[in-house]
Parts: C-alpha cells; sequence; structure tokens
C-alpha cells in the first residue's frame, strides 16, 4: 500500500488539511506500507513562502512522518511539482499522440462569448461543444486540454460506495496551463501513476470531478487507485463546511494556544469515524491499530473546539499520570507567566504537580498559576462577593484568619501536617470547610480557584503564605 498526502504551499495549513494526511497516514502504516509527502506548487500565483517548511513542521509535530518525500527523498523524485514539469510534458506528449489530447489558442473573450451563448439558450456550458476543428500543434505557451470521450462512467468509492456519472459532467479540462504547468486534474494522476499511490484519501468535493479523472485514466490505460472520499468537516452549527470565519484556527494556532499533538490528532482522527466503541482517547499507535475505511461516516461531522479543549485536558493528565512531571516539564517551558522567569524548574515543576489536572491547554498556565511567582493584587470584593463569606462580618473574617495563621505558624511545612492543621482550624473555629478555607484561599491566591489548599500552601512555602494572610488581614482592618 502507498498513500499520500499533497497540499498546496498557499499559507497555513488548517484541520481539514490535517484529516487529509491523518488518514493515509494511518492506513500505510496498519499496512506496512508508504506514506508520501508531495507539494503540489503548480499554482504559482497563490505561492507562499514559507508555507512548505510550515507544512513539513506541522506533520512532524503531529508526528505523522513521511517514508517519501521533502527532506527524505525517495524512489520518485523530485516531489515537488514545479521540478516534474518535464514528466507531465512526457504524459502529455502521449495523449497528444493518441488524439486524446490538443492545444486551444481560443482567447479568454471567445470562451467568455461561449458561456453567455450557453446562459442565454439556458443550457450547460460545455467546452467540448466548442472544441476546435483545426487546433495548432501544441507548444508551451499555449494550454493544452483534453478530448473527453463523455460516456456512463461507474466507479466504487471505499467510503460513499457505487458512484455512477453522465456524460453531462464530463469535459474537455486543460491538463498544461499557458505557463507549461500542468492542473490539478492532469498532475496529481501523473503523479500518482508513477509514484505508484494505491489508496487516494481527499475531500468528497472531489467527487463531482471523479468522472473526468475516470477518463484520464482510461485513455492513459493506468489503474484507478482505491478512492477514499472523507465528508467535509462542518461548521458547529451543522449547516456548512468549516471555514476561518467559524472560529476554525490553524494548527499553528491550536500549538500556540497549548494544544498537544497527541490531542489534536486524536481528534481530528475521531472527527468522522470511530471504531464502534465508546472509546474516545486513542495514541497514534491505537488509532494505526483501530482505523479502518469502512468505519469513515459518509456525512460531515460538526467542528466542536469545545471537545478539543476536553480531550486536551485528558491527554494532559493522562501523560502526566503516565510518564511523570520530569518527562512531561519540557512542553510547558514557553507557556509560564513571564514572573515566573526568576524561578528555577524545580519550582516550577513543583507547581505542575499540584495544577495540572486543572489545565485544558499549556496556555492555561499563566493565569491559573500567576499567583505562585508574584504576590497578587489584595481585592476584597472578592471577599464579599463570595457567597460562603459574603455573610460574615469584616471583623470576623479578620479574627478567623488571625487564627489561621497562628495555627499554621506552629505546623510542620509539608502536606500533610498543613491538611492535618487546616482540619484541626474548623474544629477549632467551627466553621465549615466553604468558609474557612475559602477565605484562606483567596487571602493566598486571589484567583477564581487554585488546587487543593494544603498543597497550595505547601508550594507556597511558609514565609509566602504567612505572609499574604497577614496583608490580607491589615487590608481588612483598614478598610
Amino acid at each position: 500500500m502507498k498513500t499520500r498526502f499533497a497540499p498546496s504551499p498557499t499559507g497555513y495549513i488548517h484541520i481539514g488539511n490535517v484529516r487529509s494526511a491523518i488518514y493515509p497516514y494511518l492506513l500505510a502504516r496498519q499496512a506496512g506500507g508508504s506514506f508520501i509527502l508531495r507539494i503540489e506548487d503548480t499554482d504559482q500565483a497563490r505561492y507562499v513562502d514559507g508555507a512548505t517548511e510550515l507544512i513539513e513542521d506541522t506533520l512532524k509535530w503531529l508526528g505523522l512522518e513521511w517514508d517519501e518525500g521533502p527532506i527524505v527523498g525517495g524512489p520518485s523524485e523530485p516531489y515537488f511539482q514545479s521540478e516534474r514539469k518535464a514528466i507531465y510534458h512526457e504524459w502529455a506528449k502521449k495523449l497528444i499522440a493518441m488524439g486524446r489530447a490538443y492545444a486551444d489558442d481560443t482567447s479568454s473573450e471567445q470562451i467568455q462569448t461561449y458561456r453567455d451563448t450557453c446562459t442565454t439558450k439556458k443550457i450547460p456550458y460545455l467546452y467540448r461543444n466548442f472544441r476546435p476543428e483545426s487546433p495548432p500543434e501544441w507548444h508551451e505557451g499555449l494550454p493544452l486540454r483534453f478530448k473527453a470521450d463523455p460516456k456512463i462512467r461507474h466507479w466504487h468509492d471505499e467510503v460513499m460506495g457505487e458512484m455512477t456519472a453522465g456524460p453531462e459532467v464530463q469535459d474537455d479540462i486543460i491538463l498544461i496551463k499557458a505557463d507549461g504547468l500542468p492542473t490539478y486534474n492532469f498532475a496529481h494522476i501523473v503523479d500518482d501513476a508513477t509514484m505508484g499511490v494505491t489508496h487516494i484519501c481527499r475531500g468528497v468535493e472531489y467527487l463531482s470531478s471523479t468522472p473526468n479523472y475516470l477518463a484520464l485514466y482510461e485513455a492513459l490505460k493506468l489503474d484507478v487507485p482505491h478512492l477514499i472520499s472523507l465528508p467535509h468537516i462542518l461548521a458547529p452549527t451543522g449547516n456548512k463546511k468549516l471555514g476561518k470565519r467559524d472560529g476554525a484556527k490553524s494548527v499553528t494556532e491550536y500549538r500556540d494556544d497549548g494544544i498537544l499533538p497527541e490531542a489534536l490528532l486524536n481528534y481530528l482522527a475521531c472527527l468522522g469515524w470511530n471504531d464502534g466503541t465508546e472509546e474516545e482517547i486513542y495514541s497514534k499507535d491505537q488509532l494505526i491499530q483501530a482505523f479502518s475505511i469502512n468505519r469513515i461516516q459518509t456525512s460531515g461531522a460538526r467542528f466542536d473546539e469545545t471537545k478539543i479543549l476536553w480531550m486536551n485536558g485528558q491527554w494532559i493528565r493522562k501523560l502526566i499520570d503516565e510518564e511523570g512531571i520530569d518527562s512531561f516539564y519540557p512542553r510547558t517551558i514557553d507557556y509560564w507567566p513571564e514572573s515566573a522567569a526568576a524561578y528555577d524548574d524545580v519550582y516550577k515543576k513543583r507547581v505542575l504537580s499540584i495544577i495540572y489536572d486543572r489545565l485544558k491547554t499549556l496556555s492555561d498556565l499563566r493565569e491559573m498559576t500567576t499567583y505562585f511567582f508574584t504576590n497578587p493584587e489584595i481585592d476584597l470584593a472578592m471577599i464579599n462577593k463570595n457567597k460562603f463569606l459574603k455573610k460574615i462580618s469584616e471583623e470576623d473574617l479578620s479574627e478567623l484568619l488571625q487564627t489561621a495563621t497562628t495555627k499554621l505558624e506552629n505546623t510542620t511545612w509539608d502536606a500533610d501536617s498543613l491538611q492535618d492543621a487546616l482540619n484541626q482550624l474548623l474544629v477549632d473555629t467551627g466553621r465549615k470547610p466553604a468558609e474557612l478555607f475559602s477565605l484562606i484561599r483567596i487571602a493566598l491566591s486571589y484567583a477564581p480557584f487554585s488546587p487543593a489548599l494544603h498543597l497550595t500552601l505547601e508550594v507556597l512555602g511558609k514565609n509566602t503564605s504567612l505572609a499574604r494572610l497577614h496583608a490580607t488581614v491589615t487590608a481588612i482592618e483598614n478598610a
């Protein structure tokens, strides 16, 4: 088995592109075959500098290593379409010799006249109905068109099943543009044939063009690869194909936001596929084992960024629980608040060890851990708005904090001893945990939430913790 991912370097790589890489990758790995990366860069007008490197970097980040293609090479070099012009011309000349391709010197103005005529007559526009009787000899600078042989065509799609199309959708498509470079319609067929591709995964939008592709396979006497059409990824509303206006971001943006490659790979692989179980968390190796074409759904799958965040949180916990903080910590380096720069890795690992089960993305570290690195601004309104504390007088709040401070001052500073001290404080003060612990937690962090109180105290350290409690007492008394 040979599969391929053949993106165009026209900008950022979005999640629809990536799913078209994941499925052929999984198929090739499952079968012990080869996965090819080919860059379709013949549209020079849309070419974006650096886009190829972005594609390569994205695939590497996701763990989708390719067996043939840029960087690694392979038996079918080159893997950039812009460098394969001579190959396309060689195959084009075969079609010319068979009488199945012709040069077209018709002006764009004349073609528009043909279109207008069809519009006036209310009939479909097909260029083959205006095919020139005596076309010139082909040379670079003139478009080259395929001479269609319209007929009913039948084919099997591995996802959509048995398909049929009539002659009305087959036309004299352009094979080589005036600049000498091929169109996608021609180039991908030549490339797949010369590279030995056996299975083609691509979006369902290409179904309408398949009859023209089949005509080219037939004319060139090529076997048709297995065709695997992937349904659209839909906008959250479910009524249209996902686009940037629907909140979809590039893979790079998701990475910058602290989404793990394991989570994004997992989510996208399951967006339109499942193995028939209730399982949702899959490693790459598990996906390779479980994946099957016949479980790809035929309808579009709704994009749900909330699900990505949930899955990312699951993966953060899974990796830390399985591999440990030391192994996972390097992934977090770029996501700490600026104030963390003054602290060493040992301290940040301790913070991570008590906060990770609350993270949805790595970028959450910036907001959720700030109070571990800098004293928070005292905001008594947070105490006054707390539903458990707002009915307690300022005098009692101050007294509670002073009692807690005295108790903690005389406590051994480790998690177990701190928990025992906090439990004893409940007995001594007669307060509920929601009252006493909420007050101490707010005084320490002034954050909407924090890890378990005894762990927060332990990591902050005795001096810092007591100083913050004293500061809040002073603020209450001066209010």
